[in-house]
């Protein structure tokens, strides 16, 4: 898909319109600043809201057709709003990954990654109901907690229109100016390990014209998991910088454009593992103290979308076109890395995505709603290695303490290409059915495809009971990075030599989802929920880190089960609110089959022909919190998670688990009110109050790097100002 297709597509959209808008009534002036005006309510007028609607109600209208695109029927759906993001020991400030851990089955990973029912990675992004394509895999968060309104993750047996990214659907509801009013808010965030976390908002709207822009710089001591067990790690530093915007503009009362964008940009020192022996002699120097390593990574991500949304007839459509660029640049200790790893790599990483989305929902007589939509990807991927290595004898041993250098770059073009149908029918009251098919082709190094039935089902036994229950088919694609022979060929005869099979090429896994849940509200405070799910996949696809640089491979594996049961209970009721997941889960995979030259042969000889437990699968893993308002203006909250400990080699791959973990947070907040000055808000949050010391990675497991320790106890405050 070249860039001008595009940029036509959307032109055709917007001349849909054009005359149109010429022709139908305004919406009138927005509300005053600092109105708080429910999204439903009216602008207080007495005339009919069909002929002066204010530009809130027209937003809150368009909000509500796009939401009606997304449907969730017999998937499995968690809610985190704002409000309950302000409640965590953090607040607006909590890294996203924190945010989604509080959702039943998301395992906590290294690096900041997530892993959801069993699987690796494979989460997709969705801002208001634009997917945002996924970046190449960092130590960093790309997205910010303060600009989220809710955020719902979804999982199960997803409907037709969900698809590529399976794991889970995060699907985040951005903050209006419209629904805020004209304002904004300043505040900061310090504490332990040089934490200095400054944020900036302003938001607000005018008649037609409506925007939310955040930005905030981090920086901490403790950028990336510490290898060891000590308060404070060596060589951690980080400098992060993140910025959104959401500016949109209403043609008519039932069109609206959006540019959504956002960049990331972070920096990242590697921490040192001190008492390390060197393995490689280099030159004359036999000797390398390894606290004083200095490696860095370098990590950028920018992304931008032109949406189009409103209704033509009866048809509810959003048309949008976007482009994310990402990149990862890894700057090894040359004589350092050579001396303890036998490589020293200066890796780069660059993806630039271009995408076209078309999403349309049609109302078909009084029980149908027909939703169909296409998707577009063209993807240039582009990866640099500048190696130095030491010349190695048959047997693998060093045969020179003098490096060589070799340079090894590709470029890779991908093209996705997907369409779905799907019909929403509501039986009766009680009863709604939703069946669809989807199709999706990716094209890398080979030309892969699928169709995908879906099928989801609810029933609303009672006023209090849902029951829901679905089947999808699931094809998900490789990411877009691969290492074929002509790269491994360069390194023989040298110390990063491997093994290479020629089976290099990763493949698309292919899964059949069973998905089954009820819901329960006991009174009108507690609402109770169960949910079952088995997965059976082809080609599993699993990632590993293979060299020093945080640059992720996939293999696959022949053939793989996983299977789970989550547990949820909500409860709400005056100044009370908490929350509890519970999830017990088993993810296995069989014979690796491709991306063979990342492991060991003994390693290899065993998968082939055994069941091996997957290195992120985790038993049980649980989530909780509870908040309490002692009067208008302060708060006491508390919230943990437990993991029963990923896997790390036994007697066989993976045979084993780590321990398990606790990790319990504190927090207390305060709004103080000064004349002339207004309300201040502060919130002081103490995490891993118990400072208890956990792993959670030792080094060892199928595609594990480096061990990783859990956070220390740490103390933090935060002071906000809204105006």
């Amino acid at each position: 898909m070249k860039p001008s297709l595009l940029a036509l597509s959307l032109v055709a959209a917007l001349a849909t319109t054009a005359a149109r808008a010429t022709d139908t009534p305004v919406a009138s002036a927005a509300a005053p600043a600092g109105t708080d005006t429910p999204a439903d309510s009216g602008t207080g007028n007495d005339q009919p809201t069909t002929k002066n609607l204010s530009a809130i109600d027209v937003s809150a209208k368009l909000d509500q057709a796009r939401n009606a695109l997304s449907p969730d029927t017999g998937s499995s759906q968690y809610v985190i709003d704002h409000k309950a993001i302000a409640q965590l020991p953090l607040g607006a400030a909590t890294p996203m990954n924190q945010v989604l851990l509080q959702a039943p089955g998301v395992v906590q990973d290294s690096y900041g990654g997530l892993h959801v029912r069993g699987d690796h990675a494979n989460l997709q992004y969705r801002i208001n109901g634009v997917i945002i394509p996924e970046s190449i895999g960092g130590f960093g968060q790309s997205l910010d907690a303060r600009t989220i309104e809710n955020v719902k993750l979804l999982d199960g047996a997803l409907p037709a229109q969900y698809g590529l990214r399976t794991a889970a659907v995060v699907d985040i509801t951005t903050r209006s100016g419209h629904e805020l009013g004209n304002g904004g808010s300043v505040g900061i965030t310090g504490g332990s390990y040089g934490t200095l976390n400054p944020n900036a908002s302003i938001w607000g709207g005018d008649d037609r014209w409506s925007y939310f822009l955040t930005a905030n710089y981090l920086e901490s001591d403790v950028g990336i998991e510490n290898p060891t067990a000590s308060k404070k790690p060596i060589h951690d530093h980080t400098n992060q910088v993140k910025s959104f915007g959401d500016i949109s503009y209403l043609i008519d009362n039932d069109t609206r454009l959006s540019f959504l964008f956002g960049l990331a940009n972070n920096r990242f020192q590697i921490p040192n593992n001190p008492g390390q022996t060197p393995r490689f002699g280099y030159l004359d120097t036999v000797d390398f103290n390894s606290t004083d390593l200095n490696s860095n990574q370098r990590e950028n991500t920018r992304f931008g979308v032109l949406a189009l949304q409103g209704k033509l007839g009866q048809t509810d459509y959003q048309v949008s076109v976007g482009q994310r660029y990402s990149s990862v640049t890894y700057t090894p200790d040359r004589i350092g890395e050579l001396m303890f790893n036998g490589v020293a790599s200066n890796v780069t990483r660059g993806n630039r995505a271009s995408t076209l989305q078309a999403d349309f929902a049609m109302p078909m007589g009084g029980s149908h709603t027909l939703r169909y939509g296409v998707y577009g990807s063209f993807e240039r991927a582009v990866s640099g290695n500048d190696a130095w290595v030491f010349p190695a004898d048959a047997d693998g041993n060093q045969a020179s303490t003098a490096p060589i250098n070799i340079l090894d770059n590709s470029r890779l073009i991908a093209k996705t290409w997907s369409a779905y149908v799907q019909d929403e029918w509501s039986i009766n009251d009680k009863w709604t059915l939703n069946y669809g098919l989807r199709g999706d082709q990716y094209k890398l190094a080979r030309t892969e495809s699928q169709l995908s039935p879906r099928l989801g089902l609810v029933w609303q036994a009672t006023d209090s009971t849902t029951v829901h229950a679905g089947y999808s088919r699931y094809f998900t694609p490789p990411s877009t990075e691969m290492i074929a022979s002509s790269n491994i060929a360069k390194f023989d005869g040298t110390t990063n030599a491997v093994s290479d099979t020629g089976n290099n090429t990763p493949l698309a896994e292919r899964s059949d989802y069973f998905d089954a849940g009820i819901s329960q509200n006991i009174g009108s405070a507690l609402t109770v929920g169960i949910d079952a799910y088995y997965r059976k996949v082809r080609r599993l696809q699993d990632e590993g880190q293979f060299g020093s640089a945080l640059v992720y491979s996939t293999f696959n594996y022949a053939q793989g089960r996983v299977k789970g049961l989550e547990f949820t209970a909500n409860y709400q009721l005056g100044p009370l609110s908490a929350y509890f997941n519970a999830s017990v889960g088993k993810a296995i995979g069989e014979h690796i089959i491709t991306s063979q030259y990342n492991f060991a042969p003994e390693d290899l000889a065993y998968v082939q022909n055994h069941y091996i437990f997957l290195d992120h699968d985790q038993k049980l893993t649980s989530s909780g919190g509870i908040s309490y308002a002692l009067n208008d203006s302060t708060k006491v909250g508390a919230n943990y998670l437990f993991g029963s400990g990923l896997r790390k080699d036994g007697a066989v791959p993976n045979g084993a688990s780590l321990p398990a973990y606790f990790q319990l947070n504190l927090n207390v907040s305060h709004d103080f009110a000064f004349s002339g000055f207004g309300k201040l808000h502060t919130q002081l949050a103490v995490l891993n109050a118990l400072d208890r010391t956990y792993e959670l990675r030792d080094g060892t497991g199928i595609g594990v790097g480096a061990p990783q320790f859990g956070p220390r106890r740490g103390l933090y405050l935060s002071v906000q100002k809204d105006f």
